[in-house]
């Protein structure tokens, strides 16, 4: 295996904790010409509405990519690069895979794998589903597994982890000097 290359952050926490714009914040702090990669699928205007909302967020120094799951794939090596998020890239593997949890989670980590063998700095953003109610459905609680299971796994392949609760950033994770 090549050695890694990649320094990976981990921004994590529930809805609306501002996840999204401290990683943006941090990516404009490393670099003038951040990269932002979008996983998600627009599936209803609300959600168009959310996705406009962020895109009117950043400004013209960002290059955008929309990528549902091959983000290894992009011409991002040697870049500063917000990945957002884990759910919605999760969402597109447990909908190709029919819900299955372990494939899904296989496919996830694969990407993961290979997004470290690339130079560069890769801030992803990730929903913290377990901290919430509990899904109603099978299906919903299989989700939530996923979810906790691909949130390990990067955090276990991440220098650095951040909490964001009510806005405020708490590092859980730091660099080893």
């Amino acid at each position: 295996m090549p050695p890694r290359q990649a320094y990976l952050h981990l921004v994590t926490g529930g809805a609306r904790s501002g996840k999204s714009r401290y990683a943006q914040q941090l990516a404009r702090e490393w670099s003038p010409t951040p990269v932002y990669v979008a996983t998600a699928r627009i599936w209803d205007d609300e959600f168009a509405e959310r996705v406009s909302h962020h895109k009117q967020d950043r400004g013209p120094e960002w290059t955008v990519f929309e990528e549902l799951r091959q983000v290894s794939q992009l011409p991002i090596s040697g870049q500063t690069v917000v990945i957002d998020c884990v759910t919605l890239w999760l969402t597109n593997f447990f909908g190709d895979t029919k819900s299955d949890v372990t494939e899904s989670l296989r496919l996830f980590q694969k990407e993961v794998d290979e997004l470290v063998k690339l130079p560069g700095r890769f801030i992803i953003v990730t929903n913290e589903l377990g901290m919430g109610v509990h899904a109603e459905t099978a299906i919903g609680r299989a989700f939530t597994d996923l979810q906790g299971w691909a949130n390990q796994y990067v955090a276990s392949q991440a220098d650095a982890v951040t909490l964001m609760v009510s806005g405020l950033p708490l590092p859980v994770k730091t660099p080893v000097l």
